[in-house]
């Protein structure tokens, strides 16, 4: 089963043509004849002559991007984008949701939907989509948000699961909380999923575990997309029965957003490392397992920082809420093992009960997918998908920015004359406070 994605805007662009030339690569690593060809059946067709064609569309309101994206894709030799698969304009959004929104995305839609259907139906089946953008600017977060409506109207029974960057804390944009906040509003109604990156994370690991002294875009990116790559590639279910899944995005909606409620998704690494020292060092499943467990506990996305005071409460019915303590309750993990002796690896430490809510069981809330080879050079690598409060904070604290404005009507007037009211503004901070709500709830 194959997986279109839709890549909007810069941000979506740009960590989507990194994303597919990392399982590129990785797929054509070594002698790995039944994985390359589960990965290229899932996110590349073939031409006649057998060149790999990215099962992919890449819109922007302006070509700037699409057109450098598409020229790295045909200068790496290995694969590229459909001649067709683009669609631009020669105008932004001006990084104003309302824009892309109630602008942009109808005056198109005919024409990405056209692109949509090509695309689909060179599938022979349909596994689902990803809208891969940013939450903060306005093609992005606007017309991501437009498309994804589209596809859902659409394709009302396929997987859609959202990609979502999330701004820098501060020195972004002046109105990407309210960009934030409207678009997170509209795809918690709209998608299976929300798989969030934050940029700040993300810059810390390239700072403090990869020593990437002037980090760019694309080291941004470039981390990104590993840990992407990471959840994507194929890999060996509980129900898989010896053979890489076949519907991947089924499989993690399905272990994943058990609750409609529970949309948000965070993500974790281990290990991760500047290439040169990959060769010269080694790794154990219990010790990358106990440090991935303690990451999770903890709420700290990478190694280097753990807190390793935290731990379960004793008291199961104790509030163990972010909001007052250390402690991030899960609603559900899966677990990706990837590599050598994947099979001897012991997952008991992010099976305990301790670690989930009190009201789903730990065998419904801990999934585990594992494959014996391993992913981009590392030799044993696991990744965590948790289902937590992981991202209460930075909503809570994006949401409280967005409304301080809101209460001030600072550039209210900007969303307005392009046909976004007030009470569409309540509306989604309503939405989202009952989303902070719920999280902040799990015990």
């Amino acid at each position: 089963m194959s997986v279109v994605t839709v890549q909007l805007g810069q941000c979506g662009n740009q960590v989507g043509q990194e994303l597919f030339d990392i399982i590129c690569s990785d797929a054509q690593e070594g002698q790995r004849k039944t994985y390359s060809a589960a990965s290229c059946e899932r996110f590349f067709h073939q031409t006649a002559h057998g060149d790999l064609v990215a099962r992919a569309l890449l819109i922007d309101m302006e070509p700037k991007v699409i057109n450098r994206s598409m020229s790295m894709a045909a200068k790496s030799g290995r694969w590229s984008y459909g001649e067709s698969s683009h669609f631009s304009q020669k105008q932004g959004s001006g990084n104003n949701w309302a824009n892309g929104y109630c602008v942009h995305g109808p005056r198109h839609r005919d024409a990405v939907e056209e692109l949509v259907r090509r695309e689909v139906e060179r599938c022979d089946r349909l596994a689902g989509l990803i809208a891969m953008m940013s939450v903060a600017g306005g093609t992005g977060s606007g017309v991501g948000t437009y498309v994804t409506q589209c596809l859902r109207d659409i394709y009302p029974s396929s997987f859609i699961l959202n990609h979502l960057t999330w701004p820098y804390g501060t020195g972004e944009v002046i109105v990407q909380n309210y960009n934030s906040v409207l678009t997170l509003a509209h795809l918690y109604q709209l998608s299976d999923a929300i798989l969030v990156h934050e940029n700040d994370t993300v810059h810390r690991i390239c700072s403090q575990l990869l020593n990437i002294k002037h980090i760019s875009f694309s080291d941004i990116n470039r981390v990104i997309a590993h840990q992407l790559g990471s959840i994507l590639q194929p890999a060996l279910t509980a129900d898989s029965h010896g053979a890489y899944s076949r519907n991947p995005l089924g499989e993690l909606v399905s272990a994943l957003a058990c609750h409609p409620e529970y949309k948000l998704l965070s993500m974790c690494t281990i290990p991760q490392m500047a290439s040169s020292s990959i060769a010269y060092s080694t790794f154990s499943w219990p010790g990358l397992l106990k440090h991935l467990r303690q990451m999770l506990i903890s709420n700290t996305k990478m190694e280097e920082g753990i807190d390793w005071q935290v731990r379960p409460p004793a008291d199961s019915g104790r509030s163990r809420s972010l909001a007052g303590g250390s402690f991030n309750t899960s609603l559900a993990n899966l677990l990706i093992l990837r590599g050598k002796d994947v099979y001897s690896a012991e997952t008991g430490g992010i099976d305990d009960p301790a670690l989930y809510t009190s009201w789903l069981s730990s065998k419904e809330a801990f999934s585990l997918w594992k494959s014996p080879v391993p992913f981009n050079k590392y030799e044993k690598s696991a990744t965590l998908v948790s289902n937590s409060q992981a991202l209460l904070r930075p909503l809570d604290d994006m949401v409280g920015k967005a409304w301080n404005m809101f209460a001030s009507r600072a550039y209210i007037h900007q969303y307005i004359k392009f046909g976004i009211s007030e009470e569409d503004f309540l509306d989604s901070f309503t939405s989202l406070e009952q989303v902070i709500s719920s999280y902040g709830q799990l015990c």
